[in-house]
């Protein structure tokens, strides 16, 4: 699908966090200023493709369109040939739409079909969108428990739904601007068991993983609610978002189940009922761990991707994301050193020093790249 199997995200949050402070990690990473040094960088490590956000509250004002801000990353990425996947909404949205306003769908489509009239106009080839990114853990996070703009709480499902059916106008209208689009659908994929010791717990845990962990992905499809107008082509490409986090116990503190935990399941079982569930092509589009466990569960990813590929799932590629350390979104000058590039501050840049256990980790993982080689050679051969 692309040209690395391996993808580099760049984090662009944007948005009022729970104190109420106003976030953008494409600013506090100053990947605004060095997005062309940035990926300069990344083809030096061999990776040709990127996830980025287009900051809707910054592009969007009051209708009306500014793209100076998107205009450095389409030029960056044509100059080093990085293929890059649009992100439409990142968890900001500019302060006079209401998320809840039945004008939602429409206002987000507009947007949608100017920026992907946009960049379809300064590229050549497919384009890719993710028109909103982790609906379901953004309507927890904004409309259950307050975490984020708009700050809801017991709203969640509600929320969700209306984020989905802005979703399916946004792809419509991203498709009528750009024919060639492809849609990458972006979620969590989570898992939760029942507590030692509570086995009455087990069917809402069971219920949990086999519906609620799903219904973004179902909405889109037209499983779920199909009056929202989704279906298998607006499901399109299978985003999936999984940390080592994405595992905890059933109305636990939601402490993430221990790497040895027995009842942890593998990340290759986890993928492979996505797929059977929707038949999709895929990616994973977030993954990383923190400071010195990178390594670690980069060469764990690896074992566990290989094995995905070995049986025949079509697994498109992998995103380290974030690539770039960043600070914290709750606590602003608290940093996580998650990315191949750690940040440093040094007068008025924060420099990127390479973190080199996680490029060895990259580079012994690289040899899954043969493994993108088979499947487009098995896909001409058998179309």
């Amino acid at each position: 699908m692309f040209k690395s199997f391996f993808i580099a995200g760049f984090e662009g949050s944007t948005g009022f966090n729970r104190h109420r402070q106003w976030i953008d990690q494409v600013s506090a990473t100053q990947h605004d200023i060095f997005v062309d040094a940035d990926y300069a960088r990344l083809r030096e490590v061999g990776i040709r493709a990127a996830r980025e956000v287009v900051r809707w509250p910054l592009v969007d004002v009051k209708g009306r369109y500014d793209f100076s801000t998107l205009l450095p990353i389409l030029e960056a990425s044509q100059k080093h040939g990085v293929e890059v996947i649009y992100d439409l909404f990142h968890f900001g949205y500019p302060h006079d739409v209401d998320l809840f306003a039945d004008t939602l769908p429409a206002r987000f489509a507009d947007y949608c079909y100017a920026v992907a009239r946009f960049i379809s106009a300064h590229q050549v080839g497919v384009c890719y969108f993710t028109p909103i990114n982790e609906p379901s853990y953004f309507s927890w996070a904004a409309g259950e428990v307050g975490h984020f703009a708009p700050h809801q709480s017991g709203r969640g499902y509600e929320l969700k739904v209306r984020l989905m059916k802005a979703a399916i106008a946004g792809i419509n209208a991203i498709r009528a601007a750009c024919p060639r689009a492809r849609i990458v659908n972006v979620d969590p994929l989570c898992r939760v068991v029942a507590p030692v010791g509570r086995p009455d717990l087990q069917a809402e845990a069971e219920a949990f993983n086999a519906n609620a962990v799903f219904q973004a992905w179902d909405m889109l499809s037209g499983r779920l609610l199909p009056e929202l107008g989704g279906s298998p082509e607006h499901l399109d490409i299978v985003g999936i978002n999984y940390y080592w986090t994405n595992q905890w116990e059933w109305q636990g503190n939601s402490t993430p189940l221990a790497d040895d935990d027995p009842r942890r399941a593998l990340l290759r079982e986890l993928v492979r009922g996505v797929w059977e569930r929707y038949g999709a092509e895929m990616l994973i589009t977030e993954t990383s761990h923190l400071g010195d466990m990178r390594v670690v569960w980069m060469r764990e990813l690896t074992t566990e991707v290989e094995t995905i590929l070995n049986a025949g799932i079509p697994l498109q590629g992998v995103c380290l994301y974030p690539i770039l350390g960043m600070p914290e979104w709750h606590q602003r000058d608290e940093w996580t050193r998650m990315g191949l590039w750690d940040l440093i501050a040094s007068e008025d840049r924060l420099e990127r020093i390479l973190h080199s256990p996680m490029l060895e980790g990259l580079r012994a993982a690289q040899r899954l790249e043969n493994h993108k080689a088979f499947y487009k050679t098995f896909c001409r051969g058998n179309s």
